[in-house]
Protein backbone atom coordinates (compact mmCIF):
# COMPACT_ATOMS: atom_id res chain seq x y z
CA UNK A 1 0.00 0.00 0.00
CA UNK A 2 1.27 3.68 -0.80
CA UNK A 3 0.04 6.47 0.87
CA UNK A 4 0.58 10.49 0.11
CA UNK A 5 1.35 12.66 3.15
CA UNK A 6 2.00 16.09 3.75
CA UNK A 7 4.50 17.45 6.37
CA UNK A 8 6.46 20.62 6.85
CA UNK A 9 4.52 21.93 4.07
CA UNK A 10 5.61 19.39 1.61
CA UNK A 11 4.37 16.21 0.01
CA UNK A 12 5.36 13.10 -0.19
CA UNK A 13 4.50 9.53 -1.73
CA UNK A 14 5.64 6.50 0.42
CA UNK A 15 5.09 2.79 1.03
CA UNK A 16 6.76 0.75 3.58
CA UNK A 17 10.38 0.28 3.95
CA UNK A 18 10.82 3.97 2.06
CA UNK A 19 13.43 6.14 3.45
CA UNK A 20 12.83 9.82 3.03
CA UNK A 21 14.32 13.47 4.28
CA UNK A 22 11.95 15.82 5.51
CA UNK A 23 12.11 18.73 7.52
CA UNK A 24 12.61 18.68 10.94
CA UNK A 25 10.47 16.51 13.49
CA UNK A 26 10.60 16.07 17.25
CA UNK A 27 11.82 13.22 18.46
CA UNK A 28 15.82 10.89 18.73
CA UNK A 29 16.69 8.25 16.71
CA UNK A 30 14.98 5.03 16.78
CA UNK A 31 11.79 6.94 18.34
CA UNK A 32 8.97 5.63 16.17
CA UNK A 33 6.32 8.56 15.09
CA UNK A 34 3.10 9.06 13.22
CA UNK A 35 2.74 11.07 9.69
CA UNK A 36 -0.92 11.99 10.54
CA UNK A 37 -1.66 14.24 7.34
CA UNK A 38 -2.48 11.59 4.81
CA UNK A 39 -3.77 13.42 1.38
CA UNK A 40 -4.29 10.61 -0.48
CA UNK A 41 -3.76 6.75 -0.21
CA UNK A 42 -4.11 3.55 -2.33
CA UNK A 43 -3.13 0.07 -3.80
CA UNK A 44 -2.63 -0.34 -7.47
CA UNK A 45 -5.51 1.28 -9.62
CA UNK A 46 -7.37 1.19 -6.06
CA UNK A 47 -7.94 4.20 -3.79
CA UNK A 48 -8.40 3.77 0.09
CA UNK A 49 -10.12 6.18 2.40
CA UNK A 50 -7.67 8.35 3.18
CA UNK A 51 -9.18 9.46 6.31
CA UNK A 52 -8.84 6.06 7.88
CA UNK A 53 -5.20 5.11 7.00
CA UNK A 54 -1.96 5.77 9.49
CA UNK A 55 1.50 6.51 8.22
CA UNK A 56 4.22 4.94 10.89
CA UNK A 57 7.85 6.05 10.69
CA UNK A 58 10.96 5.06 12.33
CA UNK A 59 13.56 8.22 13.15
CA UNK A 60 17.00 7.28 11.61
CA UNK A 61 18.53 10.33 12.38
CA UNK A 62 18.33 13.86 13.13
CA UNK A 63 20.41 15.86 10.39
CA UNK A 64 21.57 18.83 8.35
CA UNK A 65 20.92 19.39 4.43
CA UNK A 66 23.88 20.57 2.05
CA UNK A 67 25.05 24.03 2.81
CA UNK A 68 23.21 26.95 0.76
CA UNK A 69 25.56 29.93 -0.15
CA UNK A 70 23.81 33.40 0.15
CA UNK A 71 25.75 36.21 -1.19
CA UNK A 72 24.78 39.87 -1.46
CA UNK A 73 26.53 42.42 -3.31
CA UNK A 74 25.66 46.02 -3.88
CA UNK A 75 26.69 47.91 -7.12
CA UNK A 76 29.50 50.62 -6.49
CA UNK A 77 28.79 50.59 -2.81
CA UNK A 78 31.78 48.32 -1.64
CA UNK A 79 28.89 46.19 -0.20
CA UNK A 80 29.42 42.43 0.34
CA UNK A 81 27.87 39.57 2.31
CA UNK A 82 28.48 36.33 2.18
CA UNK A 83 25.99 33.65 4.59
CA UNK A 84 25.53 30.24 4.66
CA UNK A 85 22.40 28.42 5.01
CA UNK A 86 22.00 24.63 6.66
CA UNK A 87 18.32 23.15 6.80
CA UNK A 88 18.00 21.11 9.44
CA UNK A 89 16.40 17.10 8.38
CA UNK A 90 15.12 14.45 9.85
CA UNK A 91 15.57 11.10 8.06
CA UNK A 92 12.70 8.70 8.13
CA UNK A 93 11.93 4.82 7.35
CA UNK A 94 8.47 4.22 7.20
CA UNK A 95 7.68 1.29 8.75
CA UNK A 96 3.94 0.68 7.87
CA UNK A 97 0.96 2.23 5.66
CA UNK A 98 -2.84 1.12 6.65
CA UNK A 99 -5.23 1.01 8.77
CA UNK A 100 -4.47 1.94 12.32
CA UNK A 101 -1.34 1.89 12.17
CA UNK A 102 1.66 1.93 15.19
CA UNK A 103 1.21 4.54 18.21
CA UNK A 104 2.99 7.49 18.69
CA UNK A 105 5.89 7.48 20.78
CA UNK A 106 5.31 9.13 24.32
CA UNK A 107 7.30 12.02 24.70
CA UNK A 108 10.61 11.60 26.54
CA UNK A 109 10.42 14.74 29.34
CA UNK A 110 13.60 14.00 30.93
CA UNK A 111 15.22 14.62 27.47
CA UNK A 112 13.77 18.33 27.05
CA UNK A 113 16.50 20.41 28.87
CA UNK A 114 18.64 18.57 26.59
CA UNK A 115 16.81 20.14 23.51
CA UNK A 116 16.98 23.33 24.85
CA UNK A 117 21.03 23.27 25.00
CA UNK A 118 20.72 22.11 21.83
CA UNK A 119 19.56 25.60 19.84
CA UNK A 120 21.81 27.88 22.43
CA UNK A 121 25.18 26.28 21.33
CA UNK A 122 24.04 26.20 17.75
CA UNK A 123 22.98 29.78 17.93
CA UNK A 124 26.62 30.64 19.68
CA UNK A 125 28.52 29.00 17.30
CA UNK A 126 26.40 30.69 13.84
CA UNK A 127 27.06 33.88 15.71
CA UNK A 128 30.98 32.95 16.03
CA UNK A 129 30.60 32.24 12.33
CA UNK A 130 29.00 35.24 11.34
CA UNK A 131 31.71 36.99 13.37
CA UNK A 132 34.61 35.55 11.83
CA UNK A 133 33.38 36.45 8.12
CA UNK A 134 33.26 40.08 8.73
CA UNK A 135 35.16 41.62 6.78
CA UNK A 136 37.10 44.28 9.35
CA UNK A 137 39.61 45.58 7.17
CA UNK A 138 37.08 47.40 4.51
CA UNK A 139 37.52 50.66 6.16
CA UNK A 140 35.44 52.38 3.27
CA UNK A 141 32.14 51.32 4.77
CA UNK A 142 32.47 53.72 7.33
CA UNK A 143 30.84 56.68 5.93
CA UNK A 144 33.39 59.78 5.90
CA UNK A 145 36.32 57.41 4.67
CA UNK A 146 36.92 58.17 0.77
CA UNK A 147 39.70 56.28 -1.02
CA UNK A 148 42.35 59.44 -0.48
CA UNK A 149 41.57 59.24 3.42
CA UNK A 150 41.96 55.43 3.54
CA UNK A 151 45.20 55.20 2.34
CA UNK A 152 45.44 58.32 4.44
CA UNK A 153 44.37 56.01 7.78
CA UNK A 154 46.71 52.99 6.06
CA UNK A 155 50.39 54.52 5.92
CA UNK A 156 49.32 55.38 9.76
CA UNK A 157 48.95 51.61 10.55
CA UNK A 158 45.33 52.14 11.28
CA UNK A 159 43.84 48.92 9.07
CA UNK A 160 40.51 47.37 10.90
CA UNK A 161 37.43 48.96 12.48
CA UNK A 162 38.71 47.56 15.72
CA UNK A 163 41.28 50.25 15.41
CA UNK A 164 39.26 52.81 14.96
CA UNK A 165 36.29 51.73 17.35
CA UNK A 166 38.22 52.39 20.45
CA UNK A 167 38.98 56.27 19.60
CA UNK A 168 37.73 58.41 22.49
CA UNK A 169 37.47 62.32 21.40
CA UNK A 170 41.24 63.19 22.22
CA UNK A 171 42.02 60.10 20.29
CA UNK A 172 40.05 61.44 17.15
CA UNK A 173 41.32 64.69 17.58
CA UNK A 174 44.88 63.82 18.02
CA UNK A 175 44.76 61.74 14.56
CA UNK A 176 42.48 64.54 12.50
CA UNK A 177 45.04 67.33 13.60
CA UNK A 178 47.71 64.66 12.35
CA UNK A 179 46.46 63.68 9.12
CA UNK A 180 44.45 66.56 8.11
CA UNK A 181 40.98 64.43 8.15
CA UNK A 182 38.97 68.07 8.17
CA UNK A 183 37.15 66.88 11.25
CA UNK A 184 35.28 64.12 9.72
CA UNK A 185 36.40 61.24 12.74
CA UNK A 186 33.87 63.35 15.01
CA UNK A 187 31.61 64.97 12.67
CA UNK A 188 30.64 61.42 10.94
CA UNK A 189 31.45 59.74 14.66
CA UNK A 190 34.00 57.19 13.03
CA UNK A 191 34.16 55.35 16.12
CA UNK A 192 30.47 54.71 16.82
CA UNK A 193 30.00 53.99 13.28
CA UNK A 194 33.43 51.51 13.81
CA UNK A 195 31.16 49.51 16.98
CA UNK A 196 28.32 49.06 15.11
CA UNK A 197 29.78 47.26 11.94
CA UNK A 198 31.92 45.26 14.60
CA UNK A 199 28.16 44.45 16.14
CA UNK A 200 26.66 43.36 13.17
CA UNK A 201 25.17 46.30 11.77
CA UNK A 202 24.59 47.21 8.55
CA UNK A 203 26.56 50.60 7.32
CA UNK A 204 25.19 53.43 7.46
CA UNK A 205 24.11 55.36 3.85
CA UNK A 206 27.56 57.36 2.15
CA UNK A 207 26.77 60.50 2.27
CA UNK A 208 28.93 61.50 -0.92
CA UNK A 209 28.28 59.03 -3.52
CA UNK A 210 30.15 61.53 -5.68
CA UNK A 211 33.58 61.30 -3.48
CA UNK A 212 33.24 57.55 -4.06
CA UNK A 213 32.59 57.74 -8.17
CA UNK A 214 35.42 59.78 -8.60
CA UNK A 215 38.04 58.15 -6.44
CA UNK A 216 38.71 61.64 -4.51
CA UNK A 217 37.94 63.26 -1.13
CA UNK A 218 36.55 66.68 -0.73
Amino acid sequence: MFAIVRTGGKQYRVAAGDKIAVEKLAGEAGDTITLGDVLLAGEGDSLTDASKVTVSAEIIAQAKSEKVVVFKKRRRHNYRRKNGHRQQMTLLRITDVGAGGAKKAAPKKEAAPKKEAAPKAETKAKAAESKSDLDTGNLSLISGIGPTIEKKLRKAGINSWEDIAGWDEETANKWNDELKLGNRPIKDEWAVQAQELLDGKPPRAKVDQAEAASGKDK
